[in-house]
């Protein structure tokens, strides 16, 4: 493949063109209540040619690799029409590797009978927990995707993106009142995060039926613990987002309030992206992104000033910064633009009950059930909390909401756990059209100090 590219690239007219050629394989089965109501199985082939005319870009996409040149000269073409300024690309060394997946346990040689008969098992559960349980998700999925990349500049890599996933959700419901409750897993190395989650589905089933019993959240503003999840999701949606150099580029106001230089927080608050982490064992690591820019450990926020941020070649170029290896694609027929690998907040050095210890009145927000932001500003629900009373951890609590500007919150956070812990969602992060992206956030327990809780009676 590497030859048939790169001859195809001998076509382009253009400052610069690159060639993705992807198969992809990828299953998903899921039952809703008591009914299976997935089942697909499909391999996608084909890929995208990019150019680059005085600024301008044009693309091409395919379904065959039978007449590369012609995708590549259709791609210089459209390009030539649009481009009326000057081709800005960030220089970086000309990636070279052939990087086949290395898993523990291939899910490929896993019977799909076996894969249905095990989430049908979870769903028993979850379903046959308590009469209150109204239905259940559980959902099964898994990608094997390999990717070739080249360019004009020299570069081709051979990369194999494996990723398995399972989600477990239970509804309770008790007249108009309705609970929910959810936990996902996910791996890019080995089938066994499916297995042995029985346990786990129980906890989901017995949460949503306890929501219903209870109390809501009273609205004020409080003293809140985050934990692992809920931290690491604030750290991906709140600020990674704004961290992305194409949406920064694109906002001149976000532009000043995330100049680099900025005191954001204490000298505690790192904030890290980082797609080389974990040796392929997370489903946002990557060697190369979908522009054939090596990926690496990217500060955000260091010692609580703002460092950098997240590039494509053609941000870093513009805005005249390091590129990251963050311009990422989901599929063959899309192309990359700047997106998160593995999101996090390093830890300190507080353990948990050091972080509840000086907490009067406050509120422990645990997991994540939806949320948005606009610009700076965020409103998150929390998946359930608890009351926090006199350093202690107290009553369940549901119907948690926590809303405020990121650049205060990230100000008023004023302890750091030490129990740091990477989630690897199995819904992936979204983006303009392009979902779900495989992404991992993590964060240890965070205490901020004054954040606003909208709840209700």
């Amino acid at each position: 493949m590497r030859d048939r590219l790169t001859e195809a690239l001998r076509q382009s007219t253009a400052d610069y063109a690159e060639v993705r050629f992807e198969i992809s394989d990828a299953t998903t089965i899921a039952y809703r209540g008591e009914e299976v109501e997935t089942a697909v199985s499909g391999r996608h082939v084909g890929g995208i040619a990019r150019a680059c005319v005085k600024g301008g870009w044009g693309l091409a996409v395919f379904d065959s690799a039978d007449d590369l040149a012609h995708q590549v000269a259709e791609a210089c073409r459209c390009a030539a029409l649009v481009g009326r300024e000057t081709t800005t690309l960030a220089d970086v060394p000309p990636a070279e590797a052939e990087l086949p997946a290395r898993l523990a346990r291939d899910f490929r040689g896993i019977a799909l009978d076996a894969k249905l008969g095990l989430i049908g098992s979870y769903n028993e559960i979850i379903l046959g927990h308590d009469p209150a349980i109204e239905s259940s998700v559980v959902l099964y999925g898994e990608q094997f995707r390999t990717v070739h990349f080249a360019s004009t500049r020299g570069a081709y890599f051979m990369e194999q993106r494996p990723q398995v996933t399972l989600a477990l959700a239970a509804v309770a419901r008790d007249g108009s009142l309705v609970q929910h409750a959810h936990e996902s897993f996910a791996s890019a190395k080995t089938y066994d995060v499916v297995l042995g989650r029985e346990e786990v589905a129980r906890q989901v089933a017995r949460r949503a039926v306890d929501l219903l019993k209870a109390s809501p959240c009273e609205g004020g503003r409080y003293t809140v613990i985050l934990d692992p999840r809920l931290g690491g999701v604030f750290a991906h949606e709140a600020f990674g987002h704004l961290s992305e150099a194409d949406f920064l580029y694109e906002n001149p106001k976000m532009r000043d309030l995330m100049h680099l230089g900025r005191r954001i927080g204490v000298e505690q608050l790192n904030i890290v992206d980082d797609g080389s982490m974990g040796s392929g064992r997370l489903i946002g690591s990557l060697a190369y992104d979908d522009e054939g820019t090596p990926t690496g450990k990217t500060y955000l926020i260091r010692d609580g000033v703002l460092v950098g941020h997240l590039h494509s070649l053609e941000t870093a170029g513009r805005m005249a910064e390091r590129p990251t290896g963050n311009a990422r694609a989901i599929g063959r027929e899309f192309a990359p633009i700047v997106r998160m690998t593995n999101t996090y907040v390093e830890p300190g050095a507080a353990s948990f009950a050091e972080l509840l210890a000086d907490v009067d009145e406050g509120i422990y927000a645990c997991g994540m059930f939806g949320g948005q932001t606009m610009m700076e500003m965020f409103t998150f629900s929390a998946g359930y909390g608890y009351r926090i009373e006199k350093g202690q951890v107290g009553e369940l609590i549901r119907d948690v909401v926590l809303t405020g500007n990121v650049f205060e919150t990230l100000g008023a956070m004023d302890g750091f756990g030490s129990d740091l812990q990477m989630q690897q969602p199995a819904g992936g992060c979204g983006k303009g059209e392009q979902s779900p992206l495989p992404t991992s956030f993590g964060s240890p327990h965070l205490r901020i100090r004054d954040v606003v809780v909208g709840g209700r009676k």
